[in-house]
């Protein structure tokens, strides 16, 4: 990599969002001793997603990216991890069948640690502390023991990171992925209240399982029914880890290409892209396919700016541009922002984060209502059929779970129930039947 970068080079530069830990030495025994630790993502899977993400790129694939906002240390089981993973699968089915397209599934799992906070501190009864940070930082409870920026915690979210990407993968592999099983999934799903108007994709997608099957093309013949991919994803927040699991790729380019090893992909939020800042030094160097959250506060210079740093060879799956504007902004500033982006040949994948844009209060909780969801993610598709480009992906924050975080949907969450099930620690969720049900959903927009 050219222009002076390294893998330390991000320490030169600005970086926000970040914690200071008080313990130097603690910092650096933590940090060597996850240098040389094994990779949780090897490079031969990081340039498999991104050949996947080139097919996006081009048209001819969509991306699924959905998890939780914030992994738990406590909340972690093979149970939850299977109920987010089986919720990603019974999507993949239902938009791979409505869009005609291949999906792409991405995980916001096995490293999504960290977070950005609006402020550095929080007050509750006249007492202030910092702020949380995401497990790998400090804790939920408020405390000041609870609130330390602590080192050791950086070792634990590796160890959970690694355990939940050997589930993952038992599950892509292990018979738990196969198309009828996930089909009788969905099946229940639409037999449950008010989703009788997604019947008919239901039974398209039964007579195609059927028809497969008639041709003799089912699990037993075709690896492709019963096995598939799910790659790993979190935002890279946490510079001192990420930099620890970014490894030189001794197999394949014979040490040229830095690999980040802790998630096949990465994205920098909105909080952290400031072109001359730390996170972008970061990300420019390594091989990974990279997202970037992008708002209404990003112009369309700005936005080609920020390519050329990300991508300056033109390299159709390195980029991902996650839009999030909220559903009363985005076809004022989209469109302007999509038309810049083809006209001066970049090649990027668009992809929709309809849950930022769309925070508001209710009942004392933070919430999103499904209909503005819908709404953000029916202008986005909107949009790029104008503009003749492709609605490539969608990036939601969702839990397998029975929560009730967000409000609305088929079933019904009210204000009155957030308090029933309320459990992230961060930001809303849909939970199983919401993120289901915008699939379905969104299965139908394309095809009308």
């Amino acid at each position: 990599m050219g222009n002076n970068w390294n893998v330390d080079s991000w320490r030169n530069k600005v970086g926000l969002q970040m914690p200071t830990y008080t313990d130097e030495k603690e910092l650096n025994e933590v940090l060597t001793e996850l240098k040389s630790l094994p990779p949780l993502a090897f490079a031969g899977e990081v340039r498999s997603l991104r050949a996947d993400l080139a097919k996006v790129a081009h048209g001819k694939a969509f991306l699924l990216q959905g998890g939780d906002c914030a992994e738990s240390f406590k909340e972690f089981s093979a149970e939850y991890v299977k109920g987010t993973v089986s919720l990603i699968f019974k999507m993949a089915v239902v938009l791979m069948y409505g869009t005609g397209l291949p999906v792409v599934k991405v995980g916001r799992l096995a490293g999504q640690f960290s977070k950005p906070r609006s402020s550095d501190t929080e007050t509750q009864n006249g007492v202030e502390l910092p702020s949380y940070r995401g497990d790998i930082i400090n804790s939920v409870p408020f405390s000041a023991e609870a609130r330390k920026n602590d080192p050791q915690r950086m070792l634990r979210a590796y160890n959970q990171s690694a355990q939940c990407m050997n589930l993952m993968r038992a599950f892509c592999t292990g018979g738990f992925a196969d198309i009828h099983n996930i089909h009788k999934w969905n099946s229940s799903f639409v037999d449950g209240q008010n989703n009788e108007r997604y019947r008919d994709l239901v039974n398209d997608i039964d007579r195609g399982i059927k028809f497969m099957d008639s041709m003799g093309l089912n699990s037993s013949t075709s690896s492709n029914l019963a096995v598939t991919t799910l790659y790993t994803s979190h935002e890279a927040l946490l510079l001192p880890y990420e930099e620890a699991l970014t490894r030189k790729d001794t197999i394949t380019s014979e040490g040229k290409d830095w690999v980040n090893t802790s998630a096949h992909m990465l994205w920098i939020g909105e909080r952290t892209r400031q072109l001359d800042g730390s996170h972008l030094e970061f990300m420019r160097g390594i091989i990974n396919p990279i997202g970037c959250k992008i708002s209404d506060t990003m112009t369309p210079e700005d936005l080609i700016t920020l390519i050329d740093i990300l991508n300056p060879d033109n390299i159709p799956g390195k980029l991902t541009l996650i839009t999030r504007f909220g559903a009363n902004k985005i076809e004022d500033y989209l469109p302007a922002l999509v038309e810049k982006v083809k006209t001066e040949g970049r090649h990027v994948i668009w992809s929709c984060d309809p849950m930022h844009g769309n925070t508001e209060s209710a009942s004392g909780y933070k919430t999103r209502k499904f209909e503005n969801i819908v709404k953000e993610i029916a202008s986005f598709v909107k949009v790029h059929k104008e503009k003749g480009t492709h609605p490539g992906g969608i990036h939601l924050e969702m839990t397998g779970a029975n929560v009730t975080e967000c409000v609305g949907g088929s079933y019904q969450v009210t204000e009155g129930e957030l308090s029933d099930r309320y459990h992230t620690h961060c930001d809303p969720r849909l939970n199983h039947n919401q993120a289901l049900e915008i699939a379905f959903w969104l299965a139908e927009a394309f095809n009308s």
